[in-house]
């Protein structure tokens, strides 16, 4: 069993779930294709595929048919994605397989399977969810006084996930990887995502008609037709202020790399190969991962695009921007998500704050005590 990228016509990518036997899974191929026609991204159907794959692996090693599984079952599934040891029972405590996060998110792609299958009439009615009240949850929408009579919908199984505050690097890491790069390409990249926070979907998406340079602005413009498989991941566009500084060195990278290098065969593309590969093509995503793992090699700190897009929210958070424009940059859907992910006390935040508080107690106490005569 294996999950096979497969490329469409029209150089489309998508997934499919390989059986024993060599055919697609049935079932997984009807709801992966169903994905793919609401236009969800490739990467996104390819982590689906993936946990299906897991899934019906599990089924086939307990010997149960798909359209009979129930609680208890999936339950068990759980225990089988958390044992590093199978089946077999190890006296001394073992670390877990998958966290709690990835056993969700593995959860979360059975139960929108069984979803659509029930829709679609193919399996019967399964217990996945319960309905309750919950009066102080934390997030009440706008019209919440409307609706709020109304029970939510619940998964029923469901880790409890530790909230972990998202990695970052300091300006000092910043700067030494910056440093780190031999080409100026490397470093635009580096410094546009650590800058202005954009994903690395959106940055290998970019094209040359995005960049307003006099107005110092990036577009975030949606497409579905990138030759590198990138996706902007949001469906509306929007603007990214960016400093003169980068800006500068989106020039320079033009003038003494990109033209230099391609002549007269310029791409719409900003982030190209012109070294390595086939020169003129877009970068990807196993390019800047590999570019990544060189500047970790010299300068010893590990990076990631996302931890670079977690630095720049962090930043702006502490700098006391307000959060509806922070959630404006980063592009979310809802304010609530860039609270629940950002907004975090750390030990040093505490220490600094307590600092503060006992010299303005010492200031007010100094200032308050009477004169003796």
């Amino acid at each position: 069993m294996k999950v096979q990228r497969v490329r469409l016509d029209g150089d489309k990518v998508t997934w499919l779930v390989i059986g024993d036997d060599y055919l697609p899974i049935e079932p997984i191929q009807q709801f992966l294709n169903y994905l793919r026609n609401i236009e969800r991204s490739p990467n996104t159907i390819r982590s689906y595929a993936y946990h299906l794959m897991l899934y019906w692996k599990y089924l086939d090693e307990v010997s149960v048919d798909w359209t009979k599984i129930d609680i208890p079952k999936l339950a068990e599934f759980i225990h089988w994605l958390r044992s590093p040891t199978g089946s077999v029972i190890s006296l001394q405590e073992q670390e877990s397989k998958r966290t709690e996060a990835t056993v969700n998110l593995i959860l979360t792609s059975v139960c929108m399977l069984y979803d659509f299958h029930e829709q679609a009439g193919n399996v019967s009615e399964i217990s996945l969810y319960r309905s309750q009240f919950v009066p102080n949850r934390r997030y009440k929408s706008f019209l919440h006084h409307i609706n709020k009579s109304k029970p939510t919908k619940t998964r029923l199984l469901k880790l409890k996930q530790p909230r972990l505050q998202p990695k970052t690097i300091t300006p000092g890491e910043a700067e030494k990887l910056v440093s780190a790069c031999n080409r100026i390409r490397d470093k635009f990249l580096v410094c546009l995502m650590y800058e202005s926070g954009v994903r690395i979907g959106q940055a290998l998406g970019l094209r040359h008609e995005d960049i307003q340079s006099w107005d110092n602005i990036i577009k975030i413009i949606p497409r579905d037709d990138n030759v590198n498989g990138s996706r902007a991941k949001t469906k509306d566009p929007y603007e990214v202020n960016v400093s003169k500084d980068l800006m500068g060195l989106y020039t320079q990278y033009l003038q003494e790399e990109f033209m230099e290098v391609l002549g007269d065969n310029l791409s719409d593309y900003v982030f190209v190969n012109l070294w390595d590969g086939k020169v003129g093509s877009p970068m990807t995503y196993s390019n800047v991962m590999a570019l990544f793992c060189r500047l970790k090699r010299k300068t010893g700190i590990a990076i990631t695009p996302h931890r670079l897009r977690h630095s720049h929210a962090t930043e702006l958070i502490r700098e006391g921007m307000p959060m509806a424009y922070v959630q404006k940059r980063l592009g979310h859907s809802s304010i609530q998500t860039t609270i629940n992910t950002y907004v975090h006390v750390s030990n040093e935040d505490m220490k600094h704050e307590y600092q503060k508080y006992l010299e303005n107690r010492d200031e007010s106490s100094t200032t308050n005590i009477p004169e003796v005569d």
